[in-house]
C-alpha cells in the first residue's frame, strides 16, 4: 500500500507543476482535465499527509522512549504512542476505502424516472410521495431539479415522471435508488381502514455526454406535437413537445417541458443517451456476470428494494436488512442514514473481494 500512496502523492504533485505552468492553459480542454483529477486527488492525498505525519511523530515518540526519561515523561510518552497507533490504525482503513476503484459515473448528473406500478390509483399517489421525497432530498444537498416529462393523474398521482438532478456527487447518493419501492398503508378512499400494498418504480441513470454515447441521426426518428395538461398559455397553440425514438433499441423518450422545441429536443436526447448507456451497461453486466447480486442489490428495476409501512411509521430496505423508524422524516428528503448504509455495505463488499 505504501508504494500506491507514494505513486498518488507525486501525481499530485506533479499535476500541481502541470498547472502552474506558463503554457498550461493553452490547451484549456486538456488544462480542465489535468485539474480534474488533481480535484479527485485531493482528499485521498490529505489523509495520505496526516498517515505520514502520524508515522513520524510514532518514531518521534520511540526515539524519546531510547533516552533517559523519567517515569512520568516515559508514561506520557507510552500513552501518547498507545494514542498514535490507534490513529494510525483508523487512518489505514480510512486509506483502504479510499482506495477502492472508484465508480466513473459517482460525479455525473443524474436521470431519475418514476413510474407507478401495481395498485391502481394509490401507486400513483405513492409515486407522487417519492417524487416529493426526492425533491426534497435534492433540496437539502443544493442538487437542481429539472423535469423533462411529467405525466400526472387527475388526482395529483404520477404516471410517469423524468428528472434530471444535478449537482456534486448526485448519482453517487442517488443510484441505490433503482427498483421497485413498495408501499403499504390505508388510502385515503379506504373506508374500512384496510391497508392495501402497492408500488411504484424508480430508475437512476447517469447523465452521459455525446463522446459516450454516439447516436446517429439516421437511427433516430423525431416526432413533433403540442403539449398537453398544465403549463400555461402557450399550450395547445404551438408543436414544442418532441418524442424521440432510437430505432435500433426501440427506447422511446417524450419532453414537454420547455416552451421552447430546441430545449425540450435537448433535454430528451440527455435522457435517449442515458437510457441507451444503461441498456448497453446492463448487457455488458449481465455477460461478466449473470448472477449480477451484491449487498446492496443489482439495481435491476424489477427488484423490490424497499418497503415503506406507514401504520408502522417504518421504512425497510431489504438489501442490507435496515429498518428505520422514521417514516415522516424520510420521506420529507431525510435519507441520508440509509444511503449512507448503502454506501457502507457497497464498500464493505469492495473491501471483502466479493464479485458485484
Amino acid at each position: 500500500m505504501r508504494e500506491k500512496l507514494n505513486k498518488l502523492k507525486a501525481r499530485y504533485e506533479e499535476l500541481g507543476r502541470l498547472l502552474s505552468a506558463p503554457d498550461a492553459m493553452a490547451d484549456m480542454a486538456a488544462w480542465k482535465e489535468l485539474n480534474r483529477e488533481r480535484v479527485q486527488l485531493e482528499e485521498i492525498v490529505a489523509v495520505i499527509e496526516r498517515y505520514e505525519k502520524n508515522l513520524q511523530e510514532q518514531a518521534d515518540c520511540r526515539d524519546m522512549l531510547n533516552d533517559h526519561l523519567d517515569a512520568d515523561m516515559k508514561e506520557l510518552t507510552l500513552l501518547e504512542l498507545d494514542e498514535l497507533k490507534a490513529a494510525e490504525e483508523q487512518l489505514t482503513e480510512e486509506l483502504k476505502l479510499l482506495l477502492l476503484p472508484k465508480d466513473p459515473n459517482d460525479e455525473k448528473d443524474v436521470i431519475l424516472e418514476i413510474r407507478a406500478g401495481t395498485g391502481g390509483e394509490e401507486a400513483s399517489l405513492f409515486g407522487g410521495d417519492l417524487l416529493r421525497m426526492y425533491q426534497r432530498y435534492a433540496e437539502r444537498h443544493r442538487y437542481q431539479v429539472e423535469f423533462v416529462e411529467d405525466n400526472r393523474t387527475e388526482m395529483g398521482g404520477v404516471k410517469e415522471v423524468v428528472l434530471t438532478v444535478s449537482g456534486k456527487g448526485a448519482y453517487s447518493r442517488l443510484k441505490f435508488e433503482s427498483g421497485v419501492h413498495r408501499v403499504q398503508r390505508v388510502p385515503e378512499t379506504e373506508s374500512q381502514g384496510r391497508i392495501h400494498t402497492s408500488a411504484a418504480t424508480v430508475a437512476v441513470m447517469p447523465q452521459v455526454d455525446e463522446v459516450q454515447v454516439e447516436i446517429k441521426d439516421s437511427d433516430i426518428q423525431i416526432d413533433t406535437y403540442r403539449s398537453s395538461g398544465a403549463g400555461g398559455q402557450h399550450v395547445n397553440k404551438t408543436s414544442s413537445a418532441i418524442r424521440i425514438t432510437h430505432i435500433p433499441t426501440g427506447i422511446v423518450v417524450a419532453c414537454q417541458d420547455e416552451r421552447s422545441q430546441y430545449k425540450n429536443k435537448d433535454k430528451a436526447m440527455q435522457v435517449l443517451r442515458s437510457r441507451i448507456y444503461d441498456l448497453y451497461q446492463s448487457k455488458q453486466d449481465a455477460a461478466v456476470s449473470s448472477a449480477r447480486k451484491s449487498m446492496v442489490g443489482s439495481g435491476d428495476r424489477s427488484e423490490r428494494i424497499r418497503t415503506y409501512n406507514f401504520p408502522q411509521n417504518r421504512v425497510t430496505d431489504h438489501r442490507i436488512n435496515l429498518t428505520l423508524y422514521k417514516l415522516e422524516q424520510f420521506m420529507d428528503g431525510d435519507m441520508d442514514e440509509l444511503i449512507d448504509a448503502l454506501i457502507l455495505a457497497e464498500r464493505t463488499r469492495q473491501l471483502s473481494g466479493e464479485e458485484s
